[in-house]
């Protein structure tokens, strides 16, 4: 999959043009938007994600198209899976549900930047040792064990907070939707700018899991940032749409824990199909079988539907006992 400069140009300007809209048009002017406002506009950004599949399949075939459509269902799963965590810092820090959706926006568009970097690092690594897939086979693997274990994921955003307020110097209170303000003369930054701190790089700390994800789904660059774009374009919308529901959710990070599970023995198949580590058979490849992107879209998409219906079904029950 050849991709030219021109190419990846003018889709980051297309992506940086959709965040400038979204920020002119409905983060501006601070309010809470309401359900039929975010259910409307999340509506409209998956449908701009998948109309960029359909020109990934028109334009380079149906099998880059799949990778794409496969990475972009996951990068969602797990962005859904943040928003329990953004849940809590808004709640931790009182933020003014009229202020929420700036801090969100910028935070996440601080994420995508920060990500941007992490996937070319990984882009070059793959490119160069192939043992990386064993690397991030063995992260995934852990993390869904991990995940097991506590039932969630714990992004350590905690120890983001207390760093952020060792170096920055921080009011007490809010000032609008102001990111620094004066007290007696003096520039100090607003608790707005620490929780955008902590949303940012607590969604960076999310990466460390879905960026090899997603490289287990696709090696193409190009798609990785693309499907991440357009996954992390759209949280705004859902954290107001679904925010209420989440507690419902009760096993999705049991599908999550399922689905990186599984990607992560995919990786180490693929890994060892391009095994060149000499302590293992002798450093050729092991046959081993591999795991198609149809199968793995229908593992995926069948796990999301299963676990969310589950949780719903038992949520119900619970509520009427």
């Amino acid at each position: 999959m050849a991709i030219s400069t021109l190419t990846w140009t003018i889709t980051a300007l297309v992506i940086l043009g959709l965040f400038v809209f979204d920020y002119f048009a409905h983060v501006r002017v601070p309010h809470e938007p309401t359900l039929r406002e975010s259910g409307f506009w999340s509506a409209v950004y998956i449908a701009i994600a998948v109309a960029f599949g359909l020109f990934v399949w028109w334009k380079w075939g149906g099998g880059f198209a799949g990778e794409y459509f496969a990475g972009y269902v996951t990068e969602k799963a797990l962005s859904v899976d943040n928003l329990f965590v953004f849940v809590v810092i808004m709640a931790t820090f009182a933020v003014p549900r009229i202020y929420q959706q700036k801090v969100l926006l910028l935070g996440i568009l601080m994420a995508l930047v920060m990500r941007g970097a992490f996937i070319a690092v990984g882009a070059a690594a793959i490119a160069r040792y192939s043992w990386v897939f064993y690397a991030f086979g063995l992260i995934l693997i852990l993390t869904a064990v991990n995940m097991l274990r506590s039932g969630d994921e714990s992004p350590g955003d905690g120890r983001i907070e207390r760093f952020a307020k060792r170096r920055l110097r921080t009011s007490d209170d809010y000032d609008g939707d102001r990111l620094l303000t004066r007290v007696d003369g003096r520039r100090m930054a607003t608790p707005l700018l620490l929780v955008l701190v902590v949303i940012g790089f607590t969604d960076v700390l999310f990466a460390f899991d879905s960026i090899p994800a997603i490289y287990g789904l696709t090696q193409q660059p190009y798609l990785v940032f693309t499907a991440n774009a357009f996954a992390l374009m759209g949280l705004r919308q859902l954290y107001f749409l679904i925010g209420g529901m989440l507690d419902r959710l009760v096993f999705l990070s049991y599908g999550l824990a399922f689905i990186l599970g599984f990607i992560g023995l995919k990786l180490v198949l693929h890994a060892l199909h391009e095994n060149t580590l000499g302590f293992v058979n002798g450093g050729e490849h092991v046959p081993v079988p591999e795991v198609s992107t149809p199968l793995s879209l229908a593992v995926i998409g069948g796990t999301l539907a299963i676990t969310t219906i589950a949780s719903l079904v038992y949520s119900a029950r619970k509520a009427r006992r």
